[in-house]
């Protein structure tokens, strides 16, 4: 019997600062989905999660507490992996930053990189993000404050220990180029390569003296190892790396990860500081990193802050485990950020669970109990053309469908991978309106038809829900077992309740007062805005007007302006430059992988002493917000918009 072939994968490990939104949780449940779908592909998977518990801002948050740092992180830790346990993720291993083993790792790690000459001794000024626990010089500063979280920096100098990025630069950079899987979606390589590699790596800080809530540096204890360092480690760590040479069995199976799974936010971590820190350790990089988009709340990205949290046990309480794991997995796209809203999830949960999954099986099942007493064999009748035809179609989806998944699984489009699923349920509950089990029940004549018919669904869905088992395992055992080996249950089980939205808003306006104002905007009490109308046009004057499909290869500011953005659109076979006023609303690295509706054929014209070509579409609100106009499906760059 052969082995079964390996599969590590590990999401990035989640920051102790605080209880994680459901934006955070997405990530968990994307890679459980991934993790699932492997092992019921005969992979061997070794699933890795867990959290990264040092630094100054946890430091900071334990003082604020009253408490030490340790004991801040041990109930923050705890919180995580209940919340990770609660959605049903199934990983293999929960690392702590805090295990001892990984801490006297990180110290060898440290001491070897010095030892060989990739580290040095220096010291550091710049300005200093305390949430991000990064050092930024002043041309890297968007605006005077962090590029990366938009929070105000402060002025830093300190003795530090440094690491020569510059090294390994040209070895990254040829890895990229030629391992185009390795960064993924595209978009994320491109505004690493752009904006980071190809201008030149400066040395990164990698030691801080100015807390002490960290690892040690063994050698010189004044220094604690820099967050990214430490944390970045865990993935070789946690399967048993060993410095001096003496490495786990695991670690020898399951090196290199075959995926790392994070953020987009963290993207530049784990593609520049943490494949150059393999190459010094002289170990092979991982086969690919998949920077996924967020999963925003409203109109935009979730803060304590702006106190537009959504909590996963909260959105559980309401909706149930496979609900949320649904919506979550279903709502956010390849490469652009998705959306989350209690009105949103309301209506998922009544169209595509309550209605097209749920009462396609409850109906099933009550029709097979009604007519056969729960018990159908395939009596292969069609007497008809018209019967054969409908028969053959839904057999062709039910064959098809397991190679659409396979297909978008292996190139991480989850989403996709679930619409196909759901395309199935779709197709048989337009099965049972062709065939209409009720009017042939009336017809003696009809009962073998009738049983073919009720046969042909329960295989349908039987195939349809071992599918859906990584995305929402629960739902999927329930189905299975309610459609049975040889008989169907008694009394099916409802799978999902419909929900009126507005009780659903009433109770979470009790929970959360805050959420009031949002609902009512939602509902049109303060959604809505009158422009002041412009002189009518005929369908001639619009004819002229080309609107088009593009997608930003790249972005960069406009030196000369506050305001503009300069971006490369690839519009089929060209590329234009067009230049925007959105700077206060997306950053260049925000821009790149999207598409957006252009148009084309505005007359080029000079903006702070730039050649602009088009235009790209943005709605404004009445405060002045702008967002850029985007295809609701994934369309090719250059498709005429009409």
């Amino acid at each position: 019997m052969s082995e079964k072939p390996k599969y590590y994968m590990t999401t990035a490990i989640a920051y102790t600062s605080g209880k994680p939104h459901i934006g955070n949780t997405y990530e968990i449940v994307l890679a459980d989905a991934i993790a699932r779908y492997k092992r019921s592909q005969g992979y061997e998977v070794f699933f890795q999660t867990g959290t990264d518990e040092h630094g100054q801002k946890i430091e900071l948050k334990a003082g604020e507490k009253g408490v030490t740092p340790k004991e801040f992180v041990d109930d923050v830790a705890g919180e995580i992996r209940r919340i990770w346990d609660m959605m049903n993720t199934s990983y293999d291993k929960f690392i702590r930053t805090t295990d001892e083993d990984h801490e006297k790792q990180v110290q060898k790690i440290f001491k070897k990189l010095y030892d060989k000459g990739d580290i040095y001794k220096g010291h550091y000024e710049g300005m200093y993000c305390t949430p991000c626990e990064s050092f930024f010089t002043e041309s890297q500063l968007v605006d005077g404050k962090c590029p990366d979280c938009g929070r105000e920096v402060q002025p830093a100098k300190e003795e530090a220990y440094f690491f020569k990025m510059s090294k390994y630069a040209d070895r990254l950079i040829d890895h990229i180029n030629t391992h185009p899987e390795f960064i993924q979606p595209v978009s994320r390589k491109n505004e690493m390569m752009n904006n980071f590699l190809l201008p030149g790596l400066q040395d990164l800080c990698v030691s801080r003296t100015s807390f002490k809530w960290g690892i040690p540096v063994e050698f010189d204890p004044r220094h604690v190892v820099y967050v990214w360092l430490d944390a970045l480690t865990n993935y070789i760590t946690g399967i048993g790396y060993e410095c001096d040479g003496e490495s786990t069995e695991q670690f020898q199976k399951n090196w290199p990860a075959d995926l790392h799974l994070i953020g987009k936010d963290i993207i530049r971590f784990h593609t520049i500081y943490w494949p150059i820190f393999l190459m010094a350790l002289e170990l092979p990089l991982p086969k690919q990193i998949f920077g996924h988009p967020w999963l925003l709340q409203g109109d935009g990205k979730m803060s304590k802050s702006k106190g537009n949290v959504l909590y996963a046990d909260e959105l559980v309480d309401f909706f149930g485990v496979d609900a949320v794991r649904y919506f979550v997995l279903h709502e956010m796209p390849f490469d652009n950020d998705g959306v989350i809203t209690w009105e949103l999830m309301v209506e998922r949960m009544n169209s595509d669970l309550a209605n097209t999954l749920g009462n396609l099986v409850n109906r099933t099942i009550s029709m097979t109990n009604k007519y056969f007493g729960g018990v159908v064999t395939d009596k292969g009748v069609a007497d008809t053309e018209e019967e054969r035809a409908v028969d053959a179609e839904l057999k062709a989806v039910v064959e098809n469908t397991p190679k659409a998944v396979e297909g978008k699984m292996k190139d991480l489009r989850v989403a996709d991978a679930l619409t196909e699923i759901f395309n199935l349920f779709k197709r048989c509950n337009k099965y049972i309106d062709e065939t209409m089990p009720w009017a042939l029940a009336k017809d003696e004549a009809k009962k073998a038809r009738l049983e073919t018919v009720l046969y042909n669904l329960i295989a349908s869905i039987k195939a349809g829900a071992v599918l859906i088992e990584p995305f929402m395992p629960e739902t999927s055992g329930k189905i299975l077992a309610q459609l049975g080996e040889d008989k169907v249950t008694e009394k099916p089980e409802i799978l999902f309740a419909r929900l009126d939205v507005d009780e659903v808003m009433k109770k979470v306006e009790e929970l959360h007062p805050a959420v009031k104002e949002e609902a009512g905007a939602a509902a049109g009490e303060k959604a809505v805005i009158d422009i002041e109308a412009k002189p009518e046009i005929t369908f001639e004057d619009f004819g002229k007007m080309q609107f088009q499909v593009g997608e930003i290869i790249a972005c960069e500011e406009v030196k000369k302006s506050k305001k503009l953005l300069c971006s490369q659109v690839k519009i089929g076979s060209q590329v234009k430059q067009i230049v925007s006023g959105i700077k206060a609303h997306y950053k260049p690295e925000e821009m790149v992988g999207k598409k957006v509706m252009v148009l084309v054929n505005l007359k080029p014209a000079k903006l702070a002493g730039v050649m602009s070509e088009g235009m790209l579409l943005c709605a404004e609100d009445a405060e002045g917000n702008l967002a850029l106009m985007t295809p609701e499906k994934d369309m090719p760059a250059g498709a005429e918009i009409c």
